[in-house]
């Protein structure tokens, strides 16, 4: 018996064992009585034997998925941050690394003596991305898998695709497969959950920020992911690159890594339920995927339930259940909960049958469909009578509808998830009175993990639940197949789950979050079809969310793609005047605009205009907005005087439509205000927002976020009249109050400490300003990302503000890498790209280069009046530059 001792690995050098060792000790002080190996053990899923071998030094890690649950446990129980799969990876890379001890004797042995050249090199650090999914209860070695580890060991081996239906074990055999190569040593091996090609991106973008490979690291996730191509087919490292279930061929179009024939030290493995055309090739090899063989099923069962069951059983529960795997799995979990033998099961499955709720024909071959239904059945029934009773059925519907390659738990314990379960609690209950929280929902995902009907890993963020597709099928139709409910109960879910993700969606994606809440919202809107775009209803809020989520993490271009489908969408199924249909225009035109066709966004809502004043009429606030956002559109694309023309006639009809207090009336005032600066009305632009102030703190208060957004301006327009100083102690009154009323992480307290700094710099403390602005700068790339717009402004003032303060070099390079990160965020004729060449242009010249810079202006000039025209400010203020350092390049 192992003895369950504390965590001392004494005379081990590791470094991984003594971090282990840390985090036991603090676990301790914070849990004293808890920490024991067992409760380790039980808690991480890690075998006791494995974590006593850790805890005395007789063995060290070499199962990084193993690890990384040990260390997430500790963490957790230590109240500190969860460690990292890379950190672990690191540190076992580092314990791998240390040099071997010298063997006992008379004096060291094997040193080389000094004098014969430089050691060797140190080994290059392997790398691992994403997670593999955890072995299968009982796992079976299989002749498939012999098939793939044979011709993954050939030289220049073509890509292997293992094809098959759902519920066969394919990416169990990948998983089985990767394992095996990162334990004989393969240095990069990357796991790519490949549903999406947003995923598939993900995945290269991460190996390419762990190899170095690209400066944009995951600031630009599609350059990164070319970065990560072109080392596969490059490096002479060995790599394994994964890519489970590919659902459609055209996602990894231009994303195919380099096979072994092109690769010599590359390996591809991919998984797929798709016989396709297109997922063959010279350089692609189709490995067929079936059910268990009649052995490898008897083998199964009986690791399952126990030597003792006889074999005939055991072969004929293989055969009514067709030797599907996932059958299998769910019909041994059944029977070992139940506690009932082969012979009572099979009698159960022949009178358990469902006629309706089956996957399709597309999924399933010739007699699974009866095999999966039916099993589907027993386990759930069963899974509904374990405590907490009656909810595992309402929690596999709502995990039915969502990404089958991960499922955040948030969603599920979000108050709509939690308030659609209190609905379908037991009548008895529901009588009394206490509803379903978050710990009852983690019990039920417990339940239904041990059904094998989920699997449930709480160490994997965001993908805490993942779901096979058959099941996911199976719960639906069984759903949807009642008659007299089933579209009401299946509408109920697909609403509840819409609103769940919506409701968990942060305000500014920081990881990845944002990515997995987007496969999960295209999961749940090609499940639901119409229910959350129809006629009735309009269009659910979560799918233009997941639209603008792509915009809003710097991938603009990926924006106007996403919300152009789903007008695409709203026009099949709502047609061309619905409201949403509509709404999703004004929104493809935003995007576009966003992305530099600033002529081509105004063009679009000029026609947009037309049809909102038709079919909503002139006075509709969505017009309003929509005539708001052309007059803006005019502005940026350079006819001035027209947007403040077109701001103060929309200022006319909402005092008349909605009231001069009304928000959007005092917004209106403030689009006219500063309409009227850009026409050069400086003074009467400051006299309309001080005026604009005094109402909005009359109407909302002095801490409103409007006042304090018009109490900026006020203060931009002091330090535009000349007042420099005042401008700036206003900016710094102001930053006291916006960290006071919406906390120092705001964007709008991070945008006043931008205008404080850049006021500070104007008066004249340019080195401070330069400091301030890299201070701000570190907490915009933490809370904004490294492609907000507000990031890369403050990127810009930074590089203005040190060659003010003389170092003309740094800030040349600065803008350069600017301009370059910009290119891969904007459109080339972005007015924002447009601004970062003239700087450029300027401190080229500031740097010596005046005839550089005078062609720099010379080709900025030709774009400026091709995009903007020869009357925009910024054109006028370009020609005058050009022929200063045009002369100073004659002298």
């Amino acid at each position: 018996m192992v003895a369950d001792s504390p965590f001392r690995p004494q005379g081990s050098g590791s470094r991984v064992l003594a971090e282990l060792a840390r985090l036991w000790d603090q676990a301790r002080v914070h849990n004293p009585g808890r920490v024991t190996q067992k409760e380790l053990a039980r808690v991480s899923g890690v075998p006791h034997t494995t974590v006593n071998g850790w805890a005395t030094g007789t063995a060290e890690p070499r199962n990084l998925d193993q690890l990384v649950q040990v260390g997430a446990t500790l963490a957790a129980w230590a109240d500190e941050p969860r460690p990292s799969a890379r950190d672990w990876d690191r540190l076992m890379a580092a314990d791998r690394a240390r040099p071997a001890p010298a063997p006992a004797g008379n004096g060291p042995v094997g040193i080389a003596p000094a004098g014969n050249g430089p050691p060797p090199p140190a080994p290059a650090e392997r790398v691992r991305v994403g997670v593999i999914p955890q072995p299968a209860d009982c796992f079976q070695d299989r002749q498939v898998a012999e098939l793939v580890e044979a011709a993954a060991g050939e030289r220049g081996t073509p890509a292997q695709v293992l094809a098959g239906t759902g519920g066969v074990g394919k990416t169990q055999l990948a998983a089985a497969h990767a394992r095996r190569a990162w334990r004989q040593g393969v240095q990069v091996l990357v796991w790519v959950e490949a549903a999406t090609r947003d995923g598939i991106v993900s995945a290269y973008a991460r190996a390419a920020a762990r190899l170095g490979l690209s400066p944009a690291g995951l600031d630009d996730p599609d350059q990164a992911a070319r970065e990560f191509l072109v080392w596969a087919e490059t490096t002479g490292r060995s790599w394994l690159v994964v890519l489970d279930d590919v659902r459609r061929p055209k996602d990894l179009a231009g994303l195919w890594p380099p096979s072994a024939v092109s690769a010599a030290g590359g390996r591809v493995l991919v998984t797929t339920r798709l016989r396709e055309a297109a997922l063959a090739g010279a350089d692609r090899r189709t490995v067929g995927v079936g059910a268990f063989t009649p052995a490898e099923a008897r083998s199964y069962l009986r690791a399952k339930l126990g030597d003792d069951v006889p074999v005939a059983d055991l072969d004929d529960l293989a055969a009514d259940l067709g030797f599907l795997p996932l059958a299998l799995a769910q019909a041994a979990a059944y029977a070992a909960n139940a506690a009932i033998g082969c012979a009572e099961y099979r009698r159960r499955l022949a009178t358990r049958l469902l006629d309706h709720a089956v996957p399709g024909e597309d999924h399933l071959p010739d007699g699974h469909r009866r095999i999966v239904t039916a099993t589907w059945e027993l386990s759930i029934d069963e899974a509904g009578r374990a405590a907490p009773a009656g909810l595992a059925r309402p929690l596999l519907c709502l995990t039915s509808v969502l990404d089958a390659a991960g499922i955040p738990q948030a969603v599920l314990t979000s108050p709509p998830a939690l308030a659609y379960l209190t609905g379908h609690l037991p009548a008895q209950a529901a009588r009394g009175g206490g509803g379903v929280d978050e710990v009852i929902v983690d019990e039920v995902l417990r339940v239904l993990h041990r059904h094998s009907l989920l699997d449930h890993d709480r160490t994997a963020a965001h993908r805490e639940i993942r779901v096979h597709r058959l099941v996911q099928r199976a719960t639906r139709e069984n759903l949807i197949a009642r008659p007299e409910l089933g579209p009401r109960l299946f509408a109920e879910v697909a609403g509840a789950a819409a609103d769940a993700l919506l409701r968990v969606w942060p305000p500014v994606e920081r990881d990845r979050l944002g990515e997995i809440l987007r496969a999960n919202t295209a999961a749940l809107h090609q499940a639901a079809g119409t229910v959350l775009c129809n006629p009735g209803a309009g269009a659910h809020p979560v799918l233009f969310q997941a639209a603008a989520s792509l915009g809003h993490a710097g991938r603009v271009s990926a924006a106007v793609a996403a919300s152009a489908g789903l007008h695409a969408t709203c026009l099949r199924d709502l047609g061309p005047d619905h409201p949403d249909t509509l709404a999703i225009r004004g929104n493809v035109a935003g995007w576009r605009g966003r992305a530099g066709d600033v002529a081509g966004a105004a063009a679009a809502l000029a026609e947009l205009l037309t049809d909102m004043e038709r079919v909503l009429g002139p006075d509709h606030p969505a017009t309003l907005a929509t005539r708001t956002n052309l007059a803006g559109s005019r502005g940026q694309a350079g006819d001035v005087a027209g947007a403040a023309a077109a701001f103060a006639e929309l200022l006319t009809d909402m005092e008349r439509v909605l009231g001069p207090d009304h928000p959007d009336t005092l917004a209106a005032r403030h689009n006219v205000a500063s309409a009227r600066r850009e026409a050069g009305d400086v003074a009467g632009a400051a006299a309309a927002f001080e005026e604009l102030l005094a109402d909005r703190s009359r109407l909302l208060g002095p801490d409103h976020p409007d006042t304090l957004a018009t109490r900026s301006h006020v203060a931009f327009f002091r330090g535009d009249a000349g007042d420099v100083a005042g401008a700036a102690a206003t900016f710094a009154e102001l930053l006291t109050d916006m960290e006071r009323v919406l906390g120092p992480d705001h964007p709008e307290t991070l945008a006043t400490r931008a205008n404080l700094a850049g006021w500070r710099g104007q008066a004249g403390d340019t080195a401070g300003a330069a400091a301030a602005f890299a201070e701000l700068l570190t907490d915009m790339e933490r809370v904004l990302g490294p492609d907000h717009p507000a990031t890369l402004a403050a990127r810009a003032h930074l590089a203005s503000f040190r060659g003010q303060a003389g170092d003309v070099a740094d800030a040349y390079a600065a803008l350069e890498e600017l301009l370059a990160d910009r290119l891969k965020v904007l459109g080339p004729d972005h007015p924002s790209i447009l601004t970062t060449r003239r700087n450029l242009a300027r401190w080229r010249g500031e740097a010596g280069d005046a005839a550089g810079a005078a062609g720099a202006y010379e080709r900025l000039l030709t774009d400026l009046l091709r995009v903007l025209g020869p009357g925009h400010p910024y054109t006028v203020a370009a020609r005058e530059e050009l022929a200063y350092w045009r002369e100073a390049s004659r002298r």
